[in-house]
């Protein structure tokens, strides 16, 4: 039978739950949380209290009892008492953590002592709390945790956003089908669906996937991207799942890898179509069971991650090659966005290049009032084939050139200004009488302008990046209309 000091926190606990009810006073999103204990009084008036928070909270009376609880699924949060049936919950701490290393640990004991608050503390706990409490310190101890984590989230978010270096999406369109991507895109926020952002390299679909995790349920918490392409095919594995120390050659310490990064927010799978075909059955179940392990780990872990992937490969075309699996496609392609080129949104051309134009000049501390129109009638005259990036990257080599505050003709790039029949017949004569060389040629020279890194040139020609800079050191002492190529790329 309960005592008077449990009949007293049931009794508050029910009183927090009406408020809660009746106010919708609860301040934090609902956690899975672990009630360790050895006596059961305290285990169920701890869980009442809990439960009356709206959580889901199952119980440990022992060490051992803990840390199967662990094995079997994710906890968010940990409420330890030090004193186990003769074992000490400071010694399991560093258990629990290890097992875990995402739960957040509250110490609880009637023994409290600045001594073992320190020593708490200094072994990982995130809180501690003193016999007796009340359900209102619980709620405030899960209310700073619950806010720590959503500021972490926040961070790591801004860091990437930083990372990009680039202003945020403008949803003002004067084109009816991209007003209607953005209605698409924020009426799938509001739901855990995955979407599968489909468009040119370019052609804004990080921004988009930014926009509806900004508009998602999981908003305050992670956006983590990973880059498909970037990766080997030996290291991607680790980067979305982890390791454990000693899992490869090179793998001196354990990390968690981007799936746990995300846990409670979005994954943003950045070109996925890239991804090596033995990555995609591990990432199918993630999709399905929301479980995986880490590389060199046979435990099963769990995550709650929103998936948004991206790609400017024809995903059918590439499952029909045997390139892409097709249990793995129709799993991505619950909502499909397909974002248009740039060349097709010619009324949004130089209200896009305005942004960018007022982004950079503000970055580099000019006053800018906008485009001469001579620039203007160059910037609508082009194509764009290298899209929003493209047009981003010349607007800030525009600003840096610009010797007033318009930028001029002179200031954008001398491809910008080439009128477009120039040499368009010659270039792309395919069957021409031309060596296989010059065609060679002309294609590299072709994807170098349309990209922003020889690095991602070297990826769409499938070359090493070195044997691209030679070539491309080659070609830059080649006349060509009297420029090298790739100059303002």
């Amino acid at each position: 039978m309960p005592g008077d000091t449990d009949r007293f926190l049931l009794a508050e606990a029910a009183a927090l739950r009406y408020c809660i009810s009746e106010n919708g006073s609860n301040d934090f999103d609902v956690m899975r949380l672990l009630v360790i204990d050895d006596e059961e009084n305290i285990r169920k008036t701890t869980a009442a209290a809990l439960e009356a928070l709206g959580h889901e909270t199952l119980c440990a009376e022992s060490s051992v009892a803990a840390l199967k609880q662990l094995e079997g699924a994710p906890f968010d949060v940990a409420f330890l008492d030090l004193k186990l049936n003769g074992e000490s919950g400071l010694d399991l701490l560093p258990k629990l953590l290890a097992s875990a290393p995402r739960l957040e640990v509250v110490v609880f004991t009637a023994f409290s002592s600045v001594e073992t608050a320190v020593e708490a503390m200094r072994r990982g706990a995130a809180d501690y709390i003193s016999k007796p409490f009340t359900p209102e310190q619980l709620r405030k101890v899960l209310s700073r945790i619950a806010k720590t984590r959503k500021l972490e989230g926040r961070v790591v978010e801004l860091e990437s956003r930083l990372a990009t270096d680039a202003p945020g999406i403008d949803l003002t369109t004067r084109e009816p089908s991209v007003q209607k991507v953005f209605e698409t895109a924020l009426k799938v926020a509001a739901t855990p669906a995955t979407v599968l952002l489909l468009g040119a390299s370019g052609t804004g679909k990080t921004v988009l996937a930014r926009l509806i995790h900004g508009n998602s349920p999981q908003r305050d918490n992670a956006f983590v991207t990973v880059s498909c392409p970037s990766l080997s095919r030996e290291l991607i594995a680790s980067e979305l799942f982890g390791h454990v120390k000693g899992a490869f050659t090179g793998a001196a310490t354990e990390t968690w890898g981007k799936v746990a990064a995300a846990d409670g927010g979005t994954l943003f799978l950045d070109e996925i179509g890239e991804l090596p075909l033995e990555i995609q059955p591990k990432l199918l179940r993630l999709l399905q069971e929301r479980e995986y392990e880490r590389v060199g780990e046979t435990r099963t872990r769990r995550a709650n991650v929103r998936l948004i992937a991206a790609t400017n490969r024809d995903l059918n075309q590439a499952v029909k090659a045997g390139q892409f699996r097709e249990d793995l496609y129709h799993r991505l392609d619950v909502i499909a966005v397909a974002l248009p080129p740039l060349c097709e949104r010619k009324a949004d051309l130089l209200p896009l290049a305005g942004d960018y134009l007022r982004f950079f000049a503000a970055q580099s501390g000019k006053h800018m009032r906008g485009f001469s129109m001579e620039a203007q009638r160059a910037i609508e005259r082009y194509m764009w084939p290298g899209n929003l990036r493209e047009l981003r990257n010349v607007i800030e080599r525009a600003v840096i050139l610009a010797e007033g505050d318009l930028v001029e003709a002179r200031d954008l790039p001398e491809r910008l200004s080439r009128p477009a029949s120039s040499d368009s017949v010659e270039r792309v004569d395919i069957g021409a009488r031309i060596t296989l060389e010059e065609v060679e040629n002309e294609h590299i020279r072709r994807v170098i302008d349309r990209t922003s890194t020889l690095e991602e040139a070297a990826q769409v020609l499938g070359i090493d990046p070195a044997t691209l800079y030679r070539r491309r050191k080659k070609l830059s002492q080649e006349p060509r209309d009297g420029s090298p190529v790739g100059v303002g790329a």
